[in-house]
């Protein structure tokens, strides 16, 4: 199922006070919801592996994906064998379900599939993330942390660190759900283990963020890769001077074009979609020679049906070593809800 942003979570209209009424109810059922939590009403899970959630506050793509990478890479790199799990979103299967490099993203998602082929890790999807995690463990007993992709306000699922993904440009009004895009109010980041800040902060937004440990990431394209041939490589110099359009159906397609017009690249036309979008062969049509630019996370669905010259941008996380120590003093520590 394709999300897209409604026109009035970018600001405080009136066409978002008229959902202010089911907002208030919406925050009311969610604080009541962790309160039972915390107070024992209903029931944590604890899998027998430390586990850290990569979430946000927000509707939208904050860029959890590239940071749930880069933190599998971190934790190899300090002897750790992680797994990852994730509800599975755009995906139909709803049992717990292994993912492989080729496994079919209809089933079990499009960031599943790529975080499978980017990471090398078990990786396991499943609406249900506590049997999905038991079901990892069981198949993979090497694996010695979690890493849930999304699942911030998952709180059945007891966690050992929680890393918040901050990107101000999906904050919009910053009101909740469905009179804007927050899941959780700003206040729930005083919870946080992490704070990773995906882009500037406004010195408005900085003054209200609670006194968490905080790290920058920028994220860095790499060198274009040619879908249906992945070994072939060309730079953004090498495209220059050819017609190119690009299409994106994440959680913030302006953020990939922009990216691409800040290498340099003039786009002949862009095509935005919502998040998950079930890509037909006519959503990619472009001119006989003429190029198409996805992200790799679009590059992941379209591959069989994509034009000839279609290349696809990845993008890595740069986030400073030292953030992985916060993490790691929760691993050795006590749990957290």
């Amino acid at each position: 199922m394709a999300l897209k942003r409604p026109a009035w979570w970018s600001r405080r209209s009136p066409a978002a006070i008229l959902w202010l009424p089911l907002a208030g109810l919406f925050l009311a059922v969610s604080a009541l919801r962790r309160l039972a939590y915390r107070s024992g009403w209903l029931r944590y899970e604890r899998l027998p592996a430390p586990l850290i959630v990569v979430g946000n506050i927000a509707a939208g793509g904050s860029g959890k994906t590239p940071v749930v990478i880069w933190l599998a890479a971190a934790l190899k790199t300090r002897g750790f064998t992680p797994g990852i799990l994730s509800r599975g979103y755009g995906g139909t299967t709803r049992v717990p379900t292994a993912v492989l490099a080729d496994s079919d993203p209809e089933i079990v998602g499009d960031e599943p599939v790529l975080l499978a082929r980017r990471t090398g890790c078990p990786m396991w999807v499943g609406r249900d993330r506590v049997a999905a995690g038991r079901a990892l463990l069981g198949a993979h007993p090497e694996v010695d942390v979690l890493i849930t992709d999304d699942g911030l306000q998952h709180y059945r699922l007891a966690r050992s660190a929680e890393i918040v993904v901050l990107d101000e440009t999906i904050l919009g009004n910053r009101w909740p759900l469905p009179a804007g895009p927050l899941r959780e109010p700003l206040g729930r980041l005083k919870e946080a283990h992490l704070l990773i800040c995906n882009g500037l902060l406004s010195p408005a937004l900085q003054a209200l963020l609670p006194p968490q440990p905080r790290v920058d990431m920028v994220l860095t394209p790499g060198r274009f890769w040619r879908l249906g041939e992945p070994s072939e490589t060309c730079s953004a110099a090498d495209l220059a001077g050819r017609r190119l359009h690009a299409a994106a159906g994440i959680g913030n397609p302006e953020r990939f074009f922009a990216t691409l017009a800040a290498m340099g690249l003039e786009l002949s036309s862009t095509r935005s979609f919502g998040d998950h979008h079930a890509y037909t062969r006519e959503d990619l049509a472009v001119p006989a020679g003429e190029l198409l630019l996805l992200t790799e996370k679009d590059a992941v669905k379209c591959a069989t049906f994509a034009p000839a010259e279609s290349w696809v941008l990845p993008v890595e996380a740069c986030i400073a070593d030292a953030a992985l120590d916060h993490l790691l003093e929760r691993l050795h520590g006590s749990e957290t809800a």
